[in-house]
């Protein structure tokens, strides 16, 4: 039976204490990279989802005018609080909210997420990714387990009891009919990536940039 957001708030609460030292190095390499590709400005408001214990908000704040963090496990965002504290931050945000439910309507020039998303089943994806995209950000910076090639279940990324991982394809549909463009693919691991997508130009007429191009070559090589 799928697990429901309560049980993965039950169980990350019960991790929350032992969690940046569990994360695996694949884990971090797409933590770096969500980060180096997010890359926010100094007036810049970022909605980090599945926050957690802050890894990517944190790592950001420095940066940006605003980082808000959103998760569904108080345990979680009680870790990134302390650690907040503990790096003399102040321009955060941590709060109760969900993909679908983000429980902010504020302005939001980011969106970063890094290992959360895949606990949704692909049409949760695809609704997640529709109220992100009503936020306006200019890009959406999404660090997960995700499919290159065919799953295998015995890859420690993957499990079918907790995850819920979608191909690289089914998300760049979702993006692409969401009104972004996928402008970078990062392969970490057959498991493992990240997607940039950044809003695509309609009122100007723009056209699709070369990384776009190149990010579409990408999945195209994949599937």
């Amino acid at each position: 039976m799928k697990k429901s957001l309560e049980d993965h708030a039950a169980r990350f609460d019960e991790q929350a204490g032992e969690y940046d030292e569990s994360n695996s190095d694949e884990y971090r390499a797409c933590a770096n990279l969500v980060i180096e590709h997010a890359g926010p400005e100094a007036d810049d408001i970022v909605l980090d989802l599945g926050t957690g214990t802050g890894a990517i908000a944190l790592a950001l704040a420095p940066d940006a005018d605003r980082v808000v963090g959103r998760d569904i496990s108080e345990g979680m965002m009680a870790e990134a609080e302390a650690k907040a504290e503990e790096d003399g931050l102040e321009n955060f945000e941590f709060a109760t909210g969900s993909f679908r439910e983000p429980e902010y309507d504020g302005d939001v020039d980011v969106v970063t997420s890094n290992f959360a998303l895949h606990h949704l089943s692909d049409a949760e994806k695809r609704e997640a990714i529709e109220v992100i995209a009503a936020l306006e950000p200019r890009k959406f910076v999404l660090g997960d387990v995700m499919f290159f090639g065919e799953p295998d279940p015995e890859v420690p990324f993957y499990s079918p009891e907790v995850d819920d991982p979608a191909t690289v394809g089914t998300l760049a549909d979702a993006f692409t009919d969401a009104g972004f463009s996928l402008t970078a693919v990062e392969r970490v691991h057959d498991q493992v990536g990240v997607l940039v997508a950044e809003r695509t130009p309609t009122e100007a007429g723009g056209v699709p940039s070369d990384d776009a191009d190149d990010a579409d070559d990408e999945i195209a090589t994949d599937e």
